[in-house]
């Protein structure tokens, strides 16, 4: 048996000096040495000749792919012997950055005589010049083209995987391959010019009946210099991912059977969409344009692939067992369930990460503790290194926050069971049929409402939208689900929010269960105010994503610049959700934003000289009404800016007086007014200890700003078209019960601190201790109570329908069968509103409130009530009218002037008090058709590009940087 060792070099004279000691230095010497250098710009050549001689090293361009360069190096070597029963030659194929063993070569030859079958042999790789960490052992291929090891990342070697076995492929660093069989396969494939090449001739060795084994008693380490980007060519460029990707996809379309090849084909392409959209989830553009180019440069030349696949079938046998040896079927699944995993710890740790470093830095500042000094370490730390070990059941079972939090959740969803089936009512109108006419409502220029208008649909349009496809077009169960699980994810948010917060108040002794006791006393905000039972889930969002607005905010004060920046990116893409459905998040945020702002010009003006200190704010207050677009510059040009101080639903908007701000209560169907009273007692004595007093003034600062807003809103009056209304002010109720809780949080410390401090205090402190407990135990358990009990709300009641069905129906058909409905008298006056299509849907009401009045059909409703005549009745046919709908109690003097009227014929309705007509003339409904302009689309492109780059540059960053060695 002879072996002849093959060495490939590019620019690799940083490694090869270990290289060539190592190939010298093994324990079964080479019988034979050839090397090929692609063009180095450094000293490769000329260290392979000084340690091997002139003869064995070749020279050849730097565009030398690596099967172009094993190829010529096996044309210098003597031909092969006729005689396959003499075939005792192997090639050891080594790369310039592999460094073997002393023993590989002797390992790798010894398995030839224990495994004869074996014509391809491999060792385990081992990191260099980490020298312990696994690379492989042994490789196979997902069904969606993923390289795969069988190893976890970073795994070490302590002898785990030291089993010999059969394999699909090994690295081409450290092959032990028989030179017939190489050169019966053709070699390694020219479309893979650098990457997959050992993936690939495996597949083709296994399906023309070799196997292929795998040797980790041989060790090769290898730096893999192209695929960290450590080394750079000519055939890898700045774009290595892309080379990758190619190279995975050329092989999986090359080899598959034919049978699966259609399936590999649709898979692969959408699957690397999919891949696309995960690397932009992750802040990878670059490798997301990489995985695109990749697609389309092998899709975009069929030819080579066809010829690749004619040339592997005139290899293959029918009895080869390749399809055993790739990975599982359910293997891509786990990987892709790994990676939502890690993008979500990433997504909540982010804010926890900040405070731990601010935390961090502050400690480092203070002098070391004393000598003897005990440990200051927090029991909680204590009790999650104890079960860091531990199964997540056994986590989850005894913690008794996680316990708290989802006995909390269930209860919660308990209380909210009306929203299980199909909730109208209050503020909440009937969902649309489909998602389908929420996309509609979006794109639209002109809505077919009432006479048409121009007002554009409300933000909050798009995601139910996009909720409402994700679940099959169900919209009521987008509806459905916000009301369900509103209150359990505010409840979240704020217990993230406070834990974040206790940590940048330096409280880490702070007993866990009054961060619960905040996040459920929070969470049940939508429930207690009333917003929850009036259905004004604009509310109902905002408490929801407000906490986790603030929570993002707070990662401005990150040490890290790009931390900073990405904290503006997701606090700008939280306020932009929350502002969809209640615009005065974003104005309460610039309000906010210029509060601070200028007092950091008197406490610290050189932060406002750092660019990257109040640049993430202003960027991600700028970045709004981007997101917002197709809603905000609309709102504006059409006349209808007071939408800005509207929140979404139904008018009439909330009722909040004084009381109500107070005890946080938007109307009748809230809590009683004691338990929001007990918050405030409680907000007011955090102010008492004096060591707290500083970070509780900051919450009483931001309550004082919200409570100036509303007294200048509360002078507000908004005439709108068809009504005049207030300012909507749920979203500072939610504002000021949010800043109670956690000043009463951060003020608990203190007062907890005053117990527990061995001290003797009078009698009158600690029963005012005691008193305030029972006050915060009531707050939570009252509110619960309450909302399990009372569901005695607006969402549980069906409003009556004065439409007869067959109108209904009828109105279904197009915009030309539109339905008039008159209420009033001619004493009193006459209200009317036109029904088309399903009637008004959610998304429609704040469209039909904002929109102007049509002079020209107002002056024909009021004629066909007061002196109606054969041309009015033909202009409400001109304006797609086609029936007319006098209500129960229907005003006599009306309804005999339509009797009476010629061209309109009386129709049945299901009231006998109720009087309807059909209007007998042709129907047009030109002037209500949609339309889309070109400026909406512009926008809608402009919002879309918006949306994609804020999430991309929010998203945690997963992918670890490529560093040199």
């Amino acid at each position: 048996m002879t072996v002849t060792a093959l060495l490939v070099s590019h620019d690799g004279a940083r490694w090869l000096p270990a290289v060539l000691d190592g190939v010298a230095a093994q324990h079964r010497p080479v019988d034979a040495f050839v090397a090929v250098d692609t063009g180095s710009r450094d000293d490769s050549a000329s260290l392979v000749r000084d340690a091997w001689g002139e003869q064995v090293v070749h020279v050849l361009d730097s565009a030398t792919t690596f099967p172009q360069a094993v190829r010529a190096a096996l044309a210098t070597l003597p031909p092969l012997s006729p005689d396959p029963a003499g075939d005792d030659e192997w090639i050891w194929l080594l790369h310039d950055d592999a460094n073997p063993d002393p023993d590989a070569l002797l390992a790798l030859t010894l398995a030839i005589e224990e495994y004869p079958d074996a014509d391809i042999l491999g060792p385990k790789l081992r990191e260099w010049p980490s020298l312990r960490r696994l690379l492989e052992v042994g490789l196979t291929i997902t069904g969606t083209g993923h390289r795969e090891t069988g190893l976890e990342r970073g795994e070490y070697d302590q002898g785990q995987h030291d089993e010999a076995r059969r394999v699909l492929a090994v690295n081409t660093a450290g092959m032990l391959v028989r030179r017939r069989v190489l050169e019966e396969l053709g070699g390694f494939d020219d479309e893979l010019p650098i990457f997959g090449n050992d993936i690939d001739f495996g597949w083709r060795a296994a399906q023309a009946g070799h196997h292929t084994m795998v040797i980790p008693q041989a060790v090769v380490f290898h730096a893999e210099a192209a695929h960290r980007g450590v080394r750079r060519t000519p055939l890898t460029g700045r774009h290595t991912h892309y080379q990758e990707r190619r190279a995975a996809l050329f092989t999986m379309l090359a080899n598959a059977p034919r049978r699966w090849l259609a399936w590999q084909v649709v898979r692969l392409f959408f699957g690397s969409l999919l891949r696309v959209l995960g690397y932009l989830v992750v802040r990878s553009p670059g490798e997301a344009l990489d995985e695109l180019a990749a697609v389309l440069s092998v899709y975009s030349r069929p030819g080579h692939l066809l010829a690749a696949r004619r040339a592997r079938v005139d290899r293959r046998r029918e009895e080869s067992d390749a399809r055993s040896l790739l990975a599982p079927v359910w293997l891509p699944y786990r990987h892709g369930l790994d990676f939502v995993t890690d993008l979500a710890a990433a997504a909540t740790n982010q804010a926890a990460d900040v405070a731990e470093r601010r935390r961090a830095a502050k400690l480092a500042a203070e002098p070391p503790a004393p000598s003897g000094a005990g440990s200051s370490r927090a029991p909680a730390d204590e009790e999650d290194e104890f079960l860091q070990d531990s199964g997540i059941v056994a986590k989850f079972v005894t913690n008794p926050v996680a316990m708290a939090l989802t006995l909390f959740a269930v209860l919660a969803v308990v209380a909210a069971r009306p929203a299980f089936g199909t909730i109208t009512g209050g503020a909440l109108s009937q969902v649309p049929a489909d998602a389908a006419d929420w996309w509609r409502l979006h794109v639209e220029t002109r809505h077919p409402l009432g006479t048409g208008t121009d007002v554009p649909a409300p933000a909050y349009v798009l995601p139910f939208a996009l909720l409402a496809t994700l679940f099959g077009g169900s919209t009521g169960a987008v509806v459905s689900t916000l009301m369900l699980l509103a209150i359990p994810f505010a409840a979240w948010g704020a217990w993230r929010l406070l834990t974040v917060v206790g940590h940048l108040v330096d409280t880490r002794d702070l007993p866990r269960w009054v961060h619960v006791w905040g996040a459920v006393t929070y969470g049940l905000v939508p429930a207690t105010s009333g917003a929850w039972g009036e259905g004004r889930f604009g509310t109902v969002a905002v408490a929801a994503l407000l906490p986790w607005a603030a929570r993002a905010a707070l990662g401005f004060a990150d040490p890290e610049r790009d931390g900073r920046w990405r904290a503006a990116w997701r606090t700008a893409l939280l306020v932009a959700l929350g502002a969809a459905f209640v615009p005065g998040v974003w104005l309460f945020a610039l309000l906010v934003a210029a509060i601070v702002f200028g007092a950091a010009a008197f406490v610290a003006p050189r932060l406002l000289k750092d660019r990257d200190a109040w640049g993430p704010p202003v960027v991600s207050l700028l970045a709004v009404p981007v997101l917002l677009a197709p809603w905000l510059l609309p709102l504006i040009t059409t006349g209808s800016a007071p939408g800005l101080l509207l929140e979404a639903g139904r008018l009439p908007g909330d009722r909040v007086d004084f009381v109500g701000l107070v005890t946080g209560r938007l109307g009748d169907v809230g809590a009683p007014w004691w338990l929001g009273a007990l918050l405030a007692v409680l907000a007011v004595m955090a102010l008492v200890p004096r060591s707290t007093r500083v970070p509780v003034l900051v919450c009483w600062l931001v309550a004082l700003a919200a409570a100036l807003v509303v007294a200048v809103l509360g002078w507000v009056r908004l005439s709108l078209p068809v009504t005049e209304t207030r300012p909507s002010l749920g979203l500072f109720v939610v504002i000021l019960q949010g800043v109670a809780v956690i000043a009463t949080v951060i003020g608990a410390e203190a007062w907890l601190r005053r117990l527990h401090d061995g001290q003797a205090h009078p009698l009158w402190q600690r029963g005012l201790a005691v008193l305030l407990a029972v006050f915060a135990a009531a707050v939570p358990l009252g509110g619960l109570g309450w909302w399990l009990v009372d569901q005695d709300d607006a969402l549980t009641r069906t409003e009556p329908t004065v439409v007869p069905a067959y109108m209904e129906q009828s109105s279904q058909l197009g915009d030309e069968h539109g339905v008039l409905v008159l209420r009033g008298s001619v004493e009193t006056g006459v209200d009317y509103r036109v029904r088309r299509g399903d009637g008004v849907t959610l998304g429609e009401d704040e469209i039909l409130a904002l929109a102007d009045v049509d002079p020209d059909f107002d002056a024909q409703v009021r004629a066909l009530v007061s002196a109606p005549t054969a041309s009015v009745v033909k202009a409400l046919g001109d304006a797609g009218i086609e029936y007319v709908v006098l209500p129960s109690p229907a005003d006599g003097a009306v309804a005999a002037g339509l009797d009476a009227t010629a061209g309109l014929d009386q129709a049945s309705a299901e009231d006998r008090s109720t009087r309807a007509w059909r209007v007998d003339r042709p129907l047009a409904a030109a002037d209500v058709e949609s339309r889309t302009s070109v400026f909406r689309i512009l926008l809608l492109v402009v919002q879309g590009l918006a949306i994609v780059v804020v999430l991309v540059l929010a998203a945690p960053t997963l992918r670890k940087a490529r560093e040199d060695d």
